[in-house]
């Protein structure tokens, strides 16, 4: 394998323009210190960048991804494992962890490299003519950007009557498909949230970006992405030197991890300016991405909009349990909007301002993570990109999820069981089996509390976006927002036998806590009364190094020393014991989804380039059906009557088009829109008894003919997939053409 890389690597090197975007000088310390086992060869240095065309030539002559693309690669893979040993190395060896952030930055760059490669190199058959389909999007109202005719406003979005109705199919299909199946406790919270709630969360102090603004205008910029824009233009210049290229390629890999102080600097060293306007800009500053607000007229109790919907499901844990009669396990849901204030909002719906989301928190004893109805979904084949192959180079692959779970790459079957759950509810609603994959977050990835979490990706013609999350986010949130409150958000589960269980808590001075803090006294031994067991041993521990630990609660700040409060460890008898449970959380952005449903589902006819349609599956259909009658005279009315009302009856959504365009046309204009099937009602139906009409598929343009008075019904079932469209043709006859004209008249 290392002699075709080496072979592969000298055959284009002068081909392609870079395999690693990394200096010569990046991590030499940290590799000497730290060089990977096994490493006779190495490839992860920069290669000579030249004119990509015989690269290309040799693609378009038909080379497969098995031969001359997969050899290709094999250096860039090859780079990523050599770095992802080296990562896994020096956290080992206990390495600073500064020197542990550069390598796991310049980790995520050649990842990032690798999969640009391999997302260049397939077939250009494979992307999506995005420009076609933005101009059908815009011109059939699917959505507009918000506020258009006073200018716009960039993140904010309208949907029309198509999209809207799309959108609510979607989210029908989810409630359907999660919340009814699942039986999952559905609540609908307030989108206002007081500040207190954000700050206990971590939103209000961590939920920010660095931005810059245009000193004469205030036109702001996300710091980061206008800095690495500024870099590469200056990269592309052919003026700039290997040496300059290489620095500043040092700089992009590295953005994630500079500090406000270092990105002034680097502003500064590489004199960026606006790019609309060439004005000077500010300082990086940090910009919280929530939208603030006042509650009341006082203006005295701040808030936010919500930046995330599963804060009210924690908050309302409680109440969630005593309905679920204090059981374990159990879940609950909300669909709603949130809101997150983008600096620089981009790619449509893909990141906006105010966007729908979908949740679940399934609640589970940390002890007892099976999932009863895990067989269901054991058998699916699915794409999982774990943390193991993106530290080793590798591409997804596609896996048994009961395996991928028995061999632990997968936490555990609740984990596993939703992540089934989310692969048939995607492509259910329309999104390609064959560009969807579940990604794992890498250990640097996830938060410190989080146990395991997997993003499901979709490749557009963006790359690979994430469209849900699902973690397994332990008991963080329930443990900050009790020890926040003083509420103890626990199940209790009764035990088959008592048991002795240590016990950790705060024993408060009362005389010493009073004196030094009077009225307030109250407040701080409430607070350190529900502390738990992790919190103390933490506190502990700081008492025990510095004498004292500082704990804030209710807005108020206080200093605790060892003379005011010890640790107590006792033991004592359960009859009952407390859970905090843990939290399986999907978290779905329906704008995305409905993006990728856009994109997977948009085709252009055979033959002809101009007629494009959306191939929405019947379930989320804008419209599962039109009514077209053939002429406008009187006679074909009452059909068209007849049908609608039907059709309502049967809770299928229907348009009826009788405008007076050839039938083609129409055709075309109900495709476009992903208008399912259509009725034409066309002069056999007038004029012919039992009265019949044709029914059309959007896909094949194949037709049968019906009664009327069954094709209600046949495509109430359609809809909702308790009959196919093959079914539908071996029972009915494949029409061909009319028999009769407008001159015939009504048989007797």
């Amino acid at each position: 394998m290392l002699r075709s890389a080496t072979s592969a690597l000298l055959r284009t090197s002068t081909e392609i323009s870079s395999f690693c975007p990394v200096s010569t000088v990046r991590l030499v310390r940290q590799s000497l210190r730290y060089p990977p086992r096994n490493r006779p060869f190495s490839t992860s240095v920069c290669l000579c960048k030249k004119k990509k065309q015989r690269l290309w030539l040799q693609l378009a002559e038909g080379r497969t991804m098995d031969g001359n693309i997969e050899e290709i690669l094999a250096p860039l893979r090859l780079a990523v494992k050599e770095q992802g040993e080296l990562v896994r190395q020096m956290k080992q060896d206990g390495a600073p962890d500064v020197d542990v952030t550069k390598a796991v930055a310049e980790l995520k760059a050649r990842k990032r490299t690798l999969e640009a490669k391999e997302l260049s190199l397939q077939p250009k058959d494979d992307i999506v003519d995005r420009t076609k389909m933005e101009d059908t999007l815009k011109r059939r109202f699917f959505y507009d950007q918000a506020f258009a005719i006073y200018g716009g406003v960039s993140g904010l979005y309208d949907f029309g009557p198509v999209g809207c109705a799309l959108k609510n199919n979607i989210l029908q299909a989810w409630r359907q498909h999660f919340i009814q199946e699942e039986q999952i406790l559905e609540i609908d919270c307030t989108m206002l949230t007081p500040e207190p709630v954000l700050k206990t969360s971590g939103h209000v102090d961590k939920f920010a970006d660095y931005m810059v603004k245009d000193v004469k205008n205030g036109e702001c910029f996300r710091a980061d992405h206008l800095l690495k824009a500024h870099l590469q233009k200056l990269m592309s210049d052919k003026k700039c030197t290997a040496e300059r290229k290489a620095e500043m390629e040092e700089v992009i890999t590295q953005m994630d991890n500079y500090t406000q102080q270092e990105l002034t600097d680097l502003f500064v060293k590489y004199n960026v300016k606006s790019p609309t306007t060439g004005n000077d800009l500010s300082p990086p500053i940090s910009f919280n991405l929530m939208f603030q607000t006042s509650i009341g007229p006082g203006g005295n109790m701040p808030g936010y909009l919500r930046p995330e919907t599963a804060q009210g499901i924690f908050l309302n844990f409680k109440r969630l349990l005593e309905f679920n009669q204090g059981k374990l396990p159990f879940a609950a849901a909300q669909i709603g909007n949130s809101f997150r204030n983008e600096i620089s909002p981009r790619s449509g719906l893909i990141r906006v301002r105010e966007f729908t989301m979908a949740e679940i928190e399934h609640f589970v004893d940390p002890t007892e993570k099976v999932h009863p109805k895990f067989s269901n979904v054991a058998d699916l084949d699915i794409m999982l990109y774990s943390s193991k192959a993106q530290t080793s180079g590798q591409s997804a692959q596609i896996w048994k999820l009961g395996d991928a779970v028995e061999q632990g790459v997968i936490n555990n079957s609740v984990l596993g069981y939703f992540i089934g759950r989310i692969y048939l509810y995607l492509t259910k609603v329309g999104v390609a089996k064959d560009k969807l994959r579940f990604r794992q977050h890498m250990d640097n990835e996830m938060a410190h509390y989080a146990c395991d979490c997997w993003d499901a990706e979709t490749k557009t013609s963006y790359g690979w976006i994430e469209i849900v999350g699902c973690a397994d986010r332990s008991c963080y949130d329930l443990k900050c927002h009790a020890r926040a409150t003083k509420v103890p958000l626990v199940a209790e589960k009764p035990l088959k036998e008592p048991k002795v269980v240590n016990v950790v808590q705060f024993e408060a001075n009362k005389g010493a806590i009073g004196k030094a803090y009077k009225k307030d006294a109250k407040i701080a031994m409430e607070y350190l009364s529900v502390c738990d067991e992790c919190f103390i041993t933490e506190q502990e521990q700081l008492l025990n190094e510095a004498g004292e630990f500082t704990i804030e609660t209710e807005g108020k700040s206080f200093k605790l020393t060892k003379d005011m409060v010890s640790v107590k460890r006792f033991q004592k008898t359960l009859h009952v014991e407390e859970v905090v449970p843990n939290v399986i959380e999907p978290s779905f952005g329906i704008g995305r989804i409905m993006y990728t449903i856009f994109e997977h589902t948009f085709q252009v006819r055979e033959g002809d380039e101009q007629r494009t349609f959306f191939s929405f599956p019947a379930t989320v259909a804008p419209y599962k059906c039109s009514v077209l009658p053939l002429s406008q005279n009187q006679e074909f009315m009452p059909f068209v009557r007849e049908l609608s009302e039907a059709m309502t009856k049967n809770g299928v959504s229907h348009k009826v088009d009788d405008s007076s365009g050839s039938i083609g046309r129409r055709y075309a204009r109900t495709d476009e829109i992903g208008v399912a099937f259509g009725i034409t009602i066309d002069f056999d139906t007038v004029n012919k008894t039992p009265h019949t009409a044709t029914l059309r598929d959007r896909d094949s343009m194949r037709q049968i003919r019906a009664e009327v008075s069954e094709l209600p019904v046949i495509i109430r079932d359609l809809a909702n997939g308790s009959l196919s469209w093959a079914e539908v043709e071996s029972k009915y006859p494949i029409f061909e053409g009319q028999e009769t004209s407008k001159k015939d008249t009504v048989e007797e």
